[in-house]
């Protein structure tokens, strides 16, 4: 018998990570500003290799894949077709940590969260199976596009989906999604045989915008849920989670659509940003946006004192103010009005409660609370380097009239 041997070429060592999600992490790199740019520079990073599952749907769970759109390889060859976020992102890290990086696309267009789940995850949220076909029932790109993916050593997840659950299952997302991420994390260390990390790091981005006109609380109701109404991550719910704001980063001109804005590099920086404090551990990296640490409510006025320096720009009404005499949001008679910015210093912002009728009460306070919250990079509240935007958030009051919400 003779010996056989097989030799392996251009093997890499580093870190892989998984980009899913809907239509915006589908988005391809030759739609996003500056493409040509973005593919010429491509050339410059051999070792951050690209991989894409094709669109495929299963009621069954598959051990393969049905079929690989692109295989591995090596930019600039397919790059102009792979998902720009998952790209950009990746490109990020490596300029950072100067070591392999694989990225493994799988996403598909217009899907809602419930066939990225697996039954065991919508159960958790009591959403049972609905009959039909297609690529939006329940579990189907869990079967053909994730589980074969399991026996993969991932280092952490990145995802941009919701749009398609603000009609959708609106009120369940704040389960669905805190459900599919512990979901994954245990199949995807089992299914590893205990490679990947049992609580492997997971990034997201919220919702952007779509409609500049529209009153809708839909875009940010799923904001909050992504955050599991919490407002921010990590949370105790949502351990080991960052997170890319990105509702100051509208496109009303995309020739795609505002649903999908081309500038995708804001997004995969602040992406970026997360993984290496979140996933790498980079103490002084500042990867979240100003939050609220403590709301008081005086008679004239509301004082918010956030978590950390932040930059303002005075507004009228990106502040709302919930007014009610029985000091309850829900109370039939109580309605929202502006509350504009007075003044600031480095972390506290105050508010005016003028528009509240002496009879009434300020009951709860929201921030940004509207489907399109500001023009592009020009949201009120940023970060003191004004890099990060503060996220959008709801408060109801308490009996004390403070509000903690850290």
């Amino acid at each position: 018998m003779q010996n056989i041997t097989a030799v392996l070429t251009d093997v890499l060592f580093g870190d892989v990570w998984l980009c899913g999600g809907q239509s915006n992490m589908l988005f391809e790199v030759y739609k996003i500003f500056n493409a040509s740019e973005e593919l010429k520079r491509a050339a410059h990073y051999p070792h951050v290799r690209t991989f894409m599952a094709s669109l495929a749907q299963s009621k069954t769970e598959q051990t393969d894949l049905i079929d690989v759109q692109i295989p591995w390889s090596v930019p600039p060859l397919y790059l102009s077709g792979f998902s720009a976020v998952c790209w950009l992102f990746g490109r990020d890290l490596y300029d950072k940590l100067q070591y392999p990086i694989g990225l493994v696309e799988s996403c598909w267009g217009g899907t809602p969260i419930e066939p990225w789940c697996s039954p065991r995850a919508l159960q958790h949220c009591g959403l049972l199976q609905q009959p039909g076909d297609g690529p939006k029932v329940n579990s189907v790109l869990w079967n053909a596009m994730i589980h074969p993916l399991l026996n993969m050593t991932i280092k952490g997840a990145i995802w941009y989906q919701g749009e398609a659950n603000t009609n959708y299952h609106q009120e369940k997302y704040n389960c669905s999604f805190p459900a599919m991420i512990d979901d994954w994390r245990m199949a995807f260390h089992q299914g590893s045989g205990g490679q990947t990390a049992l609580d492997f790091p997971f990034g997201f981005v919220q919702l952007s915008t779509l409609d500049k006109n529209s009153t809708s609380d839909a875009f940010p109701n799923i904001r909050w849920h992504q955050t599991a109404d919490t407002g921010f991550v990590p949370n105790p719910r949502m351990q080991k989670t960052f997170m890319a704001v990105a509702m100051d980063l509208p496109d009303e001109k995309s020739p795609y659509g505002p649903i999908h804005p081309r500038d995708k590099q804001d997004v995969a920086f602040r992406l970026s940003l997360g993984a290496r404090a979140v996933a790498y551990g980079e103490q002084d990296v500042a990867f979240s946006g100003p939050f609220p640490s403590q709301i008081l409510s005086t008679p004239k006025y509301l004082e918010i004192t956030y978590d950390q320096k932040v930059s303002v720009t005075p507004s009228e009404n990106i502040f709302e103010i919930c007014c009610s005499e029985s000091e309850s949001p829900w109370d039939p008679k109580a309605h929202w009005v502006p509350a504009p910015i007075m003044q600031w210093v480095p972390t506290t912002v105050q508010l005016s409660t003028s528009l509240c009728s002496p009879t009434e009460q300020v009951a709860a306070l929201r921030y940004a609370w509207r489907d399109w919250p500001c023009d592009f990079k020009a949201c009120p509240i940023y970060s003191a380097s004004k890099i990060l935007p503060a996220p959008p958030f709801i408060a109801n009051r308490t009996p004390a009239k403070v509000i903690n919400e850290l």
